[in-house]
């Protein structure tokens, strides 16, 4: 594969890539913002939210939920803009909620990492499942700090990142939404899997932040691809027109990052070798 190119440069904390109606979509922690990105680099702001972290995905109808997690909220933003409590993630567990992937049902998982990063001593996360009342309840437990998540095209896998296990870790989704089955799905020792997505193969590619590096691998552990960089990878997601652009978010990691200090955050794009999950 060919060097990556930078689409993006100057973002605070670039997280959660998310290619969506033909645009590059992430939030930048730094700033409190959800950006769109287009083929020349232009961004702009869709919604500003107050707290950490802030992730997102859409409902089926188009509604794009957000996680403000420092504040243990998932927001939904209704068609005229506004935003509405869509679930109290914070009555589950009183600490930080992160990442959130949402099925074709409307049903959303949503994980905490279990403790108050970074000053925090550390504690097990946990995965919640928000249907669509929101009626929010936990259905995975026992995660080392739980990072990006990931559905099968088909619905029935969860793959979730555990930063501090150095594995990737499946679930199986039942008919309800509840999760079981638990196992390795890919174990990467000596490594930190952050923001994950899918390929049409079937492989996995993991941003790791300490590392320095993005990661494809494949079910079992094996490694097909890495692409080295000078700066932590927290996230990547595969588009473009044709589903085979990766776009690699990456930043200079610090505390001082979380609330708008140096501007290090980037996007950089390549080439992948096979396209993005259907």
């Amino acid at each position: 594969m060919s060097a990556p190119e930078i689409l993006v440069d100057g973002l605070a904390f670039g997280e959660s890539p998310r290619w969506h109606d033909g645009r590059l979509w992430l939030a930048d922690w730094g700033a409190g913002e959800v950006l769109t990105v287009d083929a020349a680099g232009r961004t702009e702001v869709v919604v500003r939210v107050d707290g950490l972290p802030v992730c997102f995905d859409w409902l089926p109808d188009g509604r794009l939920l957000l996680v403000a997690g420092g504040a243990g909220r998932l927001l939904r933003r209704e068609p005229d803009g506004a935003l509405r409590t869509h679930a109290d993630l914070a009555a589950l567990v009183p600490h930080p909620w992160n990442e959130v992937v949402t099925d074709a049902r409307g049903n959303a998982y949503v994980n905490t990492i279990g403790f108050d990063f970074p000053a925090g001593d550390y504690r097990p996360g946990a995965v919640a499942l928000v249907p669509p009342d929101g009626a929010a309840r936990l259905v995975a437990g026992d995660l080392a700090f739980p990072n990006g998540m990931v559905l099968t095209p088909d619905g029935g896998t969860l793959i979730v990142a555990e930063s501090y296990a150095g594995r990737l870790t499946a679930y199986d989704v039942a008919a309800d939404g509840s999760l079981g089955g638990r196992r390795v799905w890919a174990a990467v020792p000596d490594s930190a899997p952050d923001g994950i997505c899918l390929d049409a193969a079937g492989a996995v590619w993991y941003g790791d932040v300490p590392n320095r590096c993005a990661v494809r691998v494949a079910e079992g552990g094996r490694v097909l691809d890495r692409i080295d960089l000078d700066r932590g990878c927290f996230a990547c997601a595969l588009g473009g027109p044709d589903g085979r652009t990766l776009h690699l978010v990456a930043t200079q990691w610090s505390p001082a990052a979380l609330s708008g200090g140096p501007r290090t955050g980037q996007v950089r794009t390549l080439r992948a070798p096979a396209p993005a999950a259907a």
